[in-house]
């Protein structure tokens, strides 16, 4: 393997169409699609300032090196691509790429890995909005975000022993489970099909509305009024929620909920099993002022 060691690189494609090659220690200047169209490299210990550096690259493997905010949209149509210990400044990194894996790395970063395949994620922090917009195949493990409207429209994904703060999660996701995480936001899991929630918290107004196939097993819910409007709906809650209201059929299992609200004509409640502390005459009483 070609070695390129302590370089400085800027202008237009200085690197176009390398292969088989390790980069180290060396820095990428102002400039454009510094490694563009590239196979088989090994990057370590590297920065890069300009934009576009990896677009159209197969088989990257990328450690120990940082993405400032001047390298936007750093990697677009790629794939089978490796990042480990980096640090990224950069808007837009990952565009349209596939086998992506990032591990140990913290991220700044909004609009990314939108269009993307086979994503994993692995013991990273990530802050920045619309995270894996139009992404499928996604697994995320001890991952922490802190940024809104994260999830939308992916379809297919686990996510385990994470950390989500997230206005608009989740919306619009198909087959997607969840465990032993911590979720919360305004708005989670609108319009979500097949959605399953496992030993994991749930924080913020409004969750779970208009949900499809909705699952949560042994979930606690925190602040959450107005929960499961119009969804369908198999939970079971360790503790009291706040409220419920209008579910379309299912059965939800708490230990108490504070406010059931049913005041949809147009529904049948008794699709509905709901089994709490309430009093049984309550809750009859609520379903026929309906």
């Amino acid at each position: 393997m070609h070695l390129i060691e302590k370089g400085i690189f800027k202008g237009e494609r200085p690197l176009y169409k390398i292969a088989n090659t390790e980069i180290k220690h060396s820095e990428f200047l102002a400039g454009e699609s510094a490694v563009k169209e590239s196979r088989n490299l090994k990057v370590a210990d590297c920065s890069f300032f300009g934009k576009y550096p990896f677009w159209h690259n197969q088989d990257i493997d990328i450690q120990d090196s940082y993405f400032s905010d001047g390298s936007r949209a750093a990697i677009w149509y790629s794939s089978h691509v490796q990042m480990t210990n980096c640090r990224v400044d950069a808007p837009k990194i990952f565009r349209d790429a596939r086998n992506i894996t990032i591990h140990k790395t913290v991220m700044d970063t909004n609009e990314t890995l939108w269009d993307c395949e086979n994503v994993i994620i692995s013991n990273s922090e990530f802050k920045g909005n619309y995270l894996l917009l139009h992404a499928s195949n996604i697994e995320l493990d001890h991952f922490k975000l802190d940024g809104d409207y994260s999830f939308q429209h992916v379809k297919k994904g686990i996510v385990r022993n994470s950390v989500i703060l997230s206005k608009d999660a989740f919306w619009n996701t198909e087959d997607i489970t969840v465990y032993d995480s911590v979720l919360e936001g305004e708005y989670l899991g609108w319009y979500s099909k097949n959605l399953k929630l496992v030993n994991c918290k749930i924080i913020g107004t409004q969750p779970l509305c208009y949900a499809e196939n909705l699952i949560l097993e042994n979930c606690e819910m925190i602040d959450t009024d107005l929960s499961f409007e119009y969804s369908t709906v198999h939970a079971t809650i360790l503790n009291t929620i706040d409220s419920v209201k209008n579910p379309i059929s299912g059965m939800i299992r708490a230990e108490g909920i504070r406010e059931l609200i049913l005041d949809d004509p147009e529904l049948d409640f008794s699709s509905t099993q709901i089994n709490t502390g309430i009093d049984t005459k309550e809750l009859e009483e609520a379903i026929l002022e309906v």
